[in-house]
Parts: structure tokens; C-alpha cells; sequence
């Protein structure tokens, strides 16, 4: 079965619109974990430097 060239142009577009989703959810997931990761190392940090301050007594 031979495809039509507006069907073989239907196929590109939807392969290129798939694609782009696929690379957006790609790009928004490192962002998610990139952003959490830092909020989880500024956390530590907080806390670390909360254990390093030392009360008088």
C-alpha cells in the first residue's frame, strides 16, 4: 500500500507534533527534579548550619 504525499506530510506532522511532546515532558521532568533537588540541598544546608550554632550557657 503506497501512501499519498498529503498523508506522507499528515504522518511527518504528527511524528513532529509527538515528538515535541515527548521532548517537552522530557525537559519539564529535569526541570521538576532539578528544582527539587536544590530545594533538598538548601534544606541540609539550613539545617546543618542550625546544628553548627551553638547556645550558651
Amino acid at each position: 500500500m503506497r501512501l499519498t504525499p498529503e498523508q506522507l506530510a499528515a504522518r511527518k506532522r504528527r511524528n513532529l507534533a509527538l515528538a515535541a511532546a515527548l521532548v517537552a515532558f522530557i525537559v519539564l521532568v529535569f526541570a521538576t527534579t532539578i528544582l527539587k533537588l536544590q530545594g533538598n540541598r538548601d534544606e541540609a544546608a539550613d539545617g546543618a548550619a542550625a546544628r553548627l550554632v551553638v547556645e550558651p550557657d
